[in-house]
């Protein structure tokens, strides 16, 4: 037996043909039937070339585990999650590989009430299973059904915000031709019946699995200025953008710029916390003090999760948070099964500028102001551990607090960094924060760099 290399921490991504192929996906699914015993599943894909392939490949197994299956077909990663309890389904699994490169794909898999399946709760088994590949005859083969609960989803989703009290404001959206276009113009229907009078202005609206303006990953600083020069040459209020399987969702203020995530995760925090005062608040372990700020400021709790949805989910469950969110773009919601969406930021984003008269940029100015960050730096080193290993020889001695909730973090007076390697990418991430000193950031940037840097290639 050889151990599938395609699964990661908390979900699977391969590279097709190397790691990853529709027999693998078809081992998959139907390990994940005798695992998780489902019931049903729910089954959807986004819009690579391979996914209906695989998405064909994974019901396949999972109807010959015993599973019935509903396919919902295109969709964003969150559907699969609503789906998943809204049908009252056993198991949800969206065939992506959200922004990774055009030849890989993956499954971002669910159980029972949208909960998160990780290595304590059934991931090593399916991936033992899977990897086996000795499974007996079929006992039971599962029934397949189509169905569509976008309308739902959409119903649900509108209930977050007062759509007649939204201003007229002007809204770029860039959806990167993934596939956010479609559900997007569902959510964007149902704002105007309820009579919303906002306007958007749609960009990269179709979806393409040829991807013809590159793979959705605003994240990148490259990816950027298409939607920031669309922004500003439109005239419009805000812009948004998604990733692939729409997931996550990026911000550009009025003037262009772009909103870094732990902003907006403040920005939410302090939305919820005024409308619901005394809630706790989850966050991420990168960059930390503008939300603990916050939170504390509206008299919240705040709770520090280690980085990725699986973790985030399992920890919103356990201290019932009202919110959730990390730097990279995810936020979580507990009227949203404590899932993450891409889509009720935006809506929410909308509600505060609408209430309070004021554009994003005034919105998110004074905390930028008072807690500057480096925003999350990317090394691919030769010798991670020992690229690691320098930095704490440097700063670990002198650092106020050292937690290891998730990599490194060690905090100083006036400033603090974060040092992790990826969940799912061979990278080591980077973030530095300051008590407003933007320039004390850039030097720490220049320092930590070169000590990471030293001797690679």
């Amino acid at each position: 037996m050889q151990e599938l290399t395609c699964f990661k921490a908390y979900d699977v991504r391969g590279k097709l043909g190397d790691n990853l192929d529709a027999d693998i996906v078809r081992r998959i699914g139907r390990a994940f039937a005798e695992v998780m015993k489902p019931g049903i599943s729910v089954v959807g894909r986004d819009t690579r070339d391979s996914s209906a392939t695989l998405a064909a490949a994974l019901i396949e197994g999972l109807r010959d585990g015993g599973s019935d299956v509903v396919d919902i077909g295109l969709c964003g990663t969150e559907e699969v999650y609503f789906a998943t309890t809204h049908l009252g389904a056993g198991g949800g699994l969206e065939v992506t590989a959200s922004h990774n490169p055009i030849d890989y794909n993956g499954i971002k898999m669910v159980a029972r009430g949208s909960t998160p399946i990780s290595e304590e709760n059934g991931m090593a088994e399916i991936r033992a299973r899977a990897s086996a590949d000795d499974f007996g005859p079929v006992a039971r083969r599962g029934k397949l059904e189509e169905a569509n609960p976008r309308d739902a989803y959409v119903a649900h989703l509108l209930g977050f915000v007062d759509a007649p009290a939204l201003a007229p404001l002007k809204i770029l959206v860039n959806a990167g031709n993934g596939t956010a276009g479609p559900t997007f113009d569902a959510i964007a229907s149902g704002l105007a019946a309820a009579g919303a009078p906002t306007r958007f202005i749609r960009m990269h609206h179709r979806p393409d699995s040829s991807f013809p303006n590159g793979i959705p990953n605003p994240l990148l600083p490259e990816n950027q200025p298409p939607t920031r020069d669309r922004v500003i040459a439109e005239g419009a209020d805000l812009g948004i953008a998604w990733d692939g399987d729409f997931d996550r969702c990026f911000f550009f203020d009025e003037t262009g710029a772009f909103v870094p995530g732990e902003y907006i995760v403040g920005l939410l925090a302090e939305a919820f916390l005024a409308q619901q005062p005394g809630q706790t608040i989850i966050h991420d372990p990168r960059i930390i003090w503008n939300t603990q700020d916050i939170v504390a400021s509206a008299g919240g709790r705040a709770v520090q999760s280690r980085t990725g949805h699986a973790f985030m989910k399992a920890l919103m469950r356990a201290e019932n948070a009202v919110y959730g969110g990390e730097m990279s773009a995810h936020h979580y919601f507990r009227d949203f099964m404590y899932c993450d969406s891409g889509m009720i930021p935006w809506l929410l984003v909308l509600e505060l500028m609408s209430r309070t008269g004021k554009p994003l940029s005034a919105l998110v100015a004074d905390r930028i102001t008072r807690f500057p960050s480096s925003g999350e730096v990317n090394f691919r080193l030769d010798d991670p551990k020992a690229a690691i290993a320098r930095v704490l020889d440097a700063y670990a001695a002198d650092a106020l607090d050292d937690d290891r909730t998730d990599g490194i973090g060690l905090s100083f007076a006036d400033w603090r960094f974060s040092l992790r390697s990826s969940n799912t990418e061979p990278v080591v991430r980077l973030n530095i924060e300051s008590r407003g000193n933007p320039a004390l950031v850039e030097a720490k940037l220049a320092e930590i760099s070169a000590l990471l840097t030293a001797g690679s290639t």
